[in-house]
């Protein structure tokens, strides 16, 4: 494993450590202030956040999982665990969803006295909290490309909307609990509607990598232009990446001339490979096939001289 590789996993297991630790308080905070104010959506929240525990908790799992190195029956390594953690987390976004909504409307037409006023506060240090942890998880999960992190940002960020209504929601019933005093329900299906949104939303994002769909046309692009400032390689054919965890694995169909020996051509191979993996961190390997140039245009400029063969041809 590079060291590039170690960094991020090393990164993404403190943000991961950090959510879980973070996660377990705001989920006891709230069961507790719930039950004992009398809010439904101030439960509804707890009861979400041990949820978010245990999705906290996958992402940790996988970031250890991640970093194991390849190995005969794994020669990709085992990256693609940490894109089935985000996959989990989503699911466990659109069950706890499901949940939310049917306490919340089961309780809808209960008469009960009002929710507390303390309430409130568990939901404001909810709000806080989540902006951070949203914000820290979107720049490091994009930074080191893991799909279970960006899973987990979206969790937060849904936290900070369910958690603005749910405290919208208790506000009015503790206005006027006599005309208001479902609305603390009410909120507690909205905000079971928003997370099922965001679980639904999450589970394409993963079962997109899993389907090794390609990445954005600027990632392909550099990955081209790379290649291209390789002595002997005279154009690109083909171009295939696909996403193993934190890093891509990529194939490319490199254009050399055709008269070319085949010691020559695989150095012009090991070297394309060596750049594109030195250049462009986020890619783990790539996997080079030559293939025969077409005849030149006689008013095009001579190509670069190809690399001599040498003795590191892997």
């Amino acid at each position: 494993m590079t060291t590039a590789q170690q960094e991020r996993l090393s990164l993404g297991r403190r943000v991961a450590l950090a959510s879980t630790a973070i996660n377990v308080g705001l989920a006891g905070s709230n069961v507790v202030v719930g039950f004992l104010s009398g809010s439904t959506s101030v439960v509804a929240a707890g009861l979400h956040f041990m949820g978010d525990v245990l999705a906290s908790t996958v992402v940790l799992i996988a970031m250890f999982v991640a970093g194991k190195p390849a190995d005969p029956e794994h020669p990709y390594g085992h990256g693609r665990f940490e894109t089935v953690a985000g996959l989990v987390v989503g699911m466990i976004l659109l069950a706890g969803g499901v949940g939310i909504c049917y306490t919340s409307l089961q309780r809808i037409g209960e008469g009960h006295p009002p929710p507390s006023a303390y309430g409130v506060s568990t939901l404001l240090l909810a709000i806080l909290v989540r902006v951070v942890m949203s914000t820290t998880k979107f720049r490091v999960g994009r930074r080191i490309q893991s799909s279970a992190i960006v899973a987990d940002a979206w969790n937060d960020a849904v936290d900070i909307l369910w958690s603005s209504a749910a405290l919208v929601a208790l506000g009015l019933t503790l206005y006027d609990p006599s005309r208001f005093l479902a609305a603390d329900h009410y909120g507690g299906f909205i905000v079971g509607l928003v997370v099922i949104f965001t679980g639904f939303r999450v589970i394409r994002d993963t079962s997109l990598e899993l389907m090794d769909t390609m990445p954005d046309a600027d990632s392909l692009a550099d990955i081209k232009r790379v290649a291209l400032t390789v002595p002997g390689v005279l154009g690109v054919e083909k171009c295939f990446a696909r996403k193993t965890g934190l890093q891509h694995h990529v194939d490319i169909h490199l254009e050399v001339d055709p008269e070319m020996t085949v010691a020559v051509s695989h150095a012009v191979a090991s070297q394309a490979r060596k750049r594109l993996c030195a250049e462009l961190d986020w890619i783990a390997d790539v996997l080079v096939h030559i293939e025969p140039a077409p005849a030149p245009d006689p008013s095009a400029p001579a190509p670069a001289d190809p690399v001599p063969p040498s003795d590191d041809l892997a």
